[in-house]
């Protein structure tokens, strides 16, 4: 069975509002030709007017992050109510840079997860190794855990729409690429936990993008690979000619 591809921008801290409302104005020129769905991820305080600028188009809103508590004494957190209020319907959950910067730990995202859940928020839940743990032949060891600990209580049915997405810390910012080859041999790792944790329709069924220095220039050959379903994208994704090619890939 075809998974839809899932072709996913990562704005971090980056554009204003009206940069934002500019860049995907632009966007809306992308033939799609592919039939992808497409995802744009800007910072909380451009949500709502990126969703209104899309309104009609197809395009999904992701949030960066959530927190799990649905309100309280939890100062500069958003919740999921909040942030679909304001226009979301996805969030991007256990980004490496949330990992490494700002403590996010497998037992944070589980209850992250239970709460996006809860309001029919789309997850897009990130894994991968650091360059020292892939020195380390420990790329197994730390997916697994990540996928296991992350997703731990949760059935397949209440995980139906959930997108892993597969970041080789390494390469994120660095200018380094995992190899399409590098990439298949992760995504298929992931699939095989999946398979053990989920079941082997569920991990058939799923959509795995690739994350790590993605670029016009290379997102033809990752795409090419029978387990890359889709890519996440960080700097590209900020300028509208180069996710324009993204999205139509060859």
């Amino acid at each position: 069975m075809a998974r839809k591809p899932f072709i996913a921008g990562n704005w971090k801290m980056n554009n204003t509002i009206q940069e934002g409302v500019t860049l995907v104005n632009a966007l809306k020129a992308a033939k799609n030709k592919n039939n992808a769905d497409i995802m744009v991820a800007p910072s909380f305080t451009a949500i709502n007017a990126v969703a209104n600028a899309l309104k009609g188009t197809g395009f999904i809103v992701a949030a960066q992050d959530c927190y799990f508590e649905e309100k309280g004494a939890f100062t500069s957190q958003v919740s999921p109510s909040q942030i679909k209020e304001a226009g979301a319907t996805a969030v991007i959950l256990g980004h490496s840079e949330r990992r490494a910067l700002f403590g996010d730990t497998n037992e944070i995202l589980n209850k992250k997860i239970a709460a996006a859940l809860r309001h029919n928020l789309q997850v897009i839940y990130c894994v991968g190794e650091t360059l020292a743990e892939r020195e380390a032949n420990k790329i197994e060891t730390v997916i697994t855990s990540q996928l296991v600990e992350g997703l731990k209580g949760y059935t397949a049915e209440e995980l139906k729409t959930l997108v892993i997405a597969y970041e080789p810390v390494w390469a994120i910012g660095t200018g380094k690429t995992a190899t399409p080859e590098q990439a298949e041999e992760v995504h298929a790792l992931i699939r095989k936990v999946l398979t053990k944790i989920l079941g082997a329709d569920f991990a058939n069924n799923i959509r795995i993008l690739y994350g790590g220095s993605v670029k016009a220039e290379n997102v033809d050959s990752i795409m090419a690979k029978e387990n890359v379903d889709g890519v996440l994208v960080g700097g590209q994704a900020l300028i509208a000619e180069k996710f324009t090619r993204i999205i139509d890939y060859e």
